[in-house]
């Protein structure tokens, strides 16, 4: 409410000498419609700093959708107002600003908020019942990161192994209502499988409510169910849904391509002051042509021709044999072009054809997409959206060869949840840190 207080107040000090006498712009009741709007979003948008565990990217894009939300409900209001004079441009001015200054504002004071967390204030109590393979998940998450602020108090199994799965272990499920009664305890998780022959899911929702401590249920989908879920009912039955991919939004498709249609064609327009150049030191450092061309693995699994810079002698291996670390293959020039990734630059060529994104699961070749599909569960979901020039698995430091098929599998998950949790201000995210990795070289860019 602040915020958009202070960029109304500095916006109407900023035109002020320019603006003739009454606009209605900055009338009361104007004024008053700004607020009204912005108390509807708060309603809609009001958990930013509820949930404990949300990235800065889908802070941003919270922060956008309230901006929108409260651009069509203002302009609704202010047009009953009679005001249509504005001119669209300060509207616009007006709302970039909001925007920014939100999303900093959202940004920041979590960040405040986590490193207050880190110090040991600002903490949930918690206790975990249930020592199975989603237990042990659940756990391992909480204390991922002490800024989540989850403090785990007490753990509770009646396998006799579990005593030595957690620091934290308390006893068997019997023992709950004691710790709980001579404790404090602020949240309970309940990671016990709810069949009919077993009442110690209701039994620990009744301790809990005795005790007046949040009661969460964790749903038992095994060691091979990881990906996100969202929360329906058909009347009064809850029921859980796979989460749909944000890709699947034509919305959202439509900003991603016009996104990838805006810098590529950007891109192309200027490409050839590094192309000429790139062109000569290619052709300098080896016979052969300048660009490589190769079959790779896109949308929907369809092949399609990849292109790149030429950064290696020409050779018979090519389109089967991943380049290694001081490879004899590769020529001076072009472990230049692959250290600083100019190599990729022609790859906004495939952006461009609708063939690639800029931001997404980099394209396999042919022959390693049917190697690890044999070998990797999962696999082929990296190919329900189309692959990018990066990818979230890059700028976490899987690029490049993967010597062993654990890595593979790394790069996969990550590939798969960026998949489920696009956004496109993870898209920014991830462009910025493969131009900072760029800038400050790669150990894996061979």
């Amino acid at each position: 409410m602040l915020i958009v207080n202070l960029v109304y107040f500095c916006s109407f000090l900023w035109h002020h000498d320019l603006l003739p006498a009454g606009n209605a712009l900055y009338s009361r009741p104007v004024w008053l419609a700004l607020n009204i709007a912005m108390l509807v979003c708060l309603y809609f948008y009001s958990n930013v700093h509820e949930r404990r565990v949300f990235y800065a990217e889908k802070v941003a894009g919270q922060a956008l959708k309230l901006v929108l939300t409260h651009a069509g409900i203002f302009v609704t209001l202010t047009s009953f107002l009679g005001n249509h004079d504005t001119p669209w441009q300060r509207m616009l001015l007006f709302y970039v600003i909001f925007f920014i200054a939100l999303a900093t504002w959202w940004v920041l004071s979590r960040q405040v908020v986590k490193l207050y967390r880190n110090q040991g204030f600002n903490f949930k109590r918690v206790i975990v019942i249930g020592g199975g393979t989603v237990g042990v998940r659940l756990i391992n998450e909480m204390q991922s990161d002490q800024g989540y602020g989850f403090h785990i108090v007490g753990f509770f199994d009646n396998n006799p192994k579990s005593r030595s799965a957690s620091a934290v272990y308390q006893g068997t499920l019997n023992d709950v209502e004691q710790f709980v009664k001579t404790h404090q305890v602020d949240e309970m998780f309940c990671c016990v499988p709810d069949i009919e022959d077993n009442q110690n899911v209701s039994r620990m929702i009744r301790i809990a409510d005795n005790n007046a401590v949040d009661f969460y249920y964790v749903p038992q989908f095994g060691r091979t169910v990881t990906r996100q879920f969202e929360l329906q009912s058909i009347g009064d039955v809850p029921i859980l849904a796979v989460h749909p991919y944000p890709l699947k939004n034509p919305i959202n498709r439509l900003v991603k391509r016009s996104f990838d249609l805006l810098i590529s064609t950007i891109v192309l327009i200027l490409s050839p002051l590094v192309i000429i150049p790139v062109a000569i030191g290619i052709k300098l450092s080896s016979p052969g042509p300048i660009f490589f061309v190769q079959k790779r693995t896109g949308y929907r699994g369809q092949a399609f021709n990849c292109y790149k810079f030429r950064t290696m002698r020409v050779n018979d291996d090519s389109d089967t044999l991943q380049a290694t670390k001081g490879d004899p293959r590769v020529t001076k020039f072009g472990n230049f072009l692959r250290r600083t990734s100019i190599d990729e630059l022609p790859q906004f060529y495939n952006v461009w054809r609708g063939e690639m994104s800029i931001v997404g699961p980099r394209p396999h070749m042919v022959a390693q997409t049917e190697m690890y599909s044999e070998l990797i569960d999962k696999y082929m979901l990296r190919h329900t959206i189309k692959p990018g020039i990066t990818g979230w698995a890059q700028v976490r430091g899987y690029r490049g060869q993967t010597e062993e098929l654990w890595q593979m599998e790394k790069r996969v998950e990550y590939d798969v949840w960026y998949a489920e949790n696009w956004t496109f201000f993870l898209d920014l995210k991830i462009i910025f840190r493969t131009a900072w990795n760029a800038i400050h070289g790669e150990d894996n860019a061979y």
